[in-house]
């Protein structure tokens, strides 16, 4: 069983939320970007990645893919904001970078 399958969710030019499950986050952005691998991508962009949960088996991510899914927005923006807010807290409490560059990183 491998572990190392990601669950994301890309904010789209049109403000939607795209979920979806990869092994390699980068290339799964760029073929979103390139238009491949979603037909949900025709007719609107992805503009980032605004969640990432790691450490899932293929079974646990497609599992969780589908929770995710079936999330109505307002609990995928708390989740998004959730994880948002965690890692705004360790980028400030782990390093000495100043802080715009600290903020830098969270867009």
């Amino acid at each position: 069983m491998t572990i190392n399958w990601q669950v994301y969710i890309i904010l789209c030019s049109d403000n939607s939320f795209y979920t979806g499950i990869t092994m390699d986050i980068d290339r799964r952005f760029l073929q979103h970007k390139e238009g491949r691998w979603a037909k949900f991508f025709r007719g609107r962009q992805p503009l980032r990645v605004v969640y990432l949960e790691n450490g899932h088996c293929r079974s646990s991510a497609s599992r969780r893919e589908v929770r995710i899914k079936t999330m109505n927005k307002m609990d995928k923006v708390l989740l998004v904001s959730k994880q948002s807010t965690n890692l705004e807290k360790a980028l400030i409490g782990s390093s000495k970078r100043d802080d715009n560059e600290k903020m830098s990183l969270l867009r």
